[in-house]
């Protein structure tokens, strides 16, 4: 699926092979540069599969995006920033999972790990903090902290187009609070005061699953509705 919406701003996805991860590269025809979100587990890595789906659409990746600390959703993002020497940006309350995914994992997906596998973290690492705005790859980037599905995970408006949601929120449903470090409560907080204010029009990049768009889910999504009135957490 590739969408283009008006003006520059491109935005395409690959569906990663494990847990149908979606892993979103968004860029800007004038840069001729991307920024790629959980680049997740593919045969094994996806790191590949990304560069060549840039050059299909003229874009070169300059940042990995990582809006959680999930295996599923950071498994390449070492061997992509290293394949192309870009710098990864995640949440400092999820960074330690970069080289320690298992601490976020049941013990039967920790299982699922090959035996003697081991993660490191990118050579380069920013922090996200709350409210943070940057521009990278030609893209107007805003994030807010919305932990409850992981402490550290993140949302990401691009553009005041689109909202990159991660876990927190898919159509028709909400990330899980059951995993360790999940909270309930921290999760109808964020939905409640970070995704409620949201404008209706915004198209929603998920972390699984179709897109949507925020007006869509208030009115029909059953879980950001008890969020609304209190009856999640």
């Amino acid at each position: 699926m590739v969408e283009i919406s008006s003006g520059e701003l491109i935005v395409d996805h690959l569906v990663a092979a494990a847990f149908a991860t979606n892993c979103w590269i968004l860029g800007s025809r004038a840069s001729g540069e991307a920024i790629v979100v959980d680049p997740g587990i593919g045969e094994p890595f996806l790191d590949e599969a990304v560069r060549e789906r840039s050059a299909d659409l003229g874009l070169h990746p300059v940042a990995a995006i990582v809006t959680h600390g999930h295996l599923d959703h950071l498994f390449s993002v070492a061997p992509l920033c290293s394949s192309v020497r870009m710098p990864a940006y995640i949440h400092s309350e999820d960074r330690e999972l970069l080289a320690h995914p298992e601490r976020a994992l049941s013990a039967s997906a920790q299982a699922m790990i090959p035996h003697g596998m081991t993660f490191t973290e990118p050579d380069e690492v920013y922090e996200l903090t709350d409210g943070m705005e940057l521009q990278l790859a030609g893209l107007s980037l805003r994030f807010a902290h919305t932990p409850g599905h992981t402490p550290g995970s993140v949302i990401v408006t691009v553009a005041d187009q689109f909202l990159i949601s991660g876990d927190l929120l898919f159509a028709g449903s909400i990330g899980r609070t059951d995993l360790p470090r999940g909270s309930l409560s921290d999760m109808e907080r964020s939905l409640r005061e970070k995704i409620l204010p949201l404008p209706d029009e915004l198209k929603v990049l998920p972390g699984h699953g179709r897109t949507t768009t925020i007006g869509a889910e208030r009115s029909s999504n059953p879980f950001l509705r008890a969020a609304m009135e209190g009856r999640l957490g």
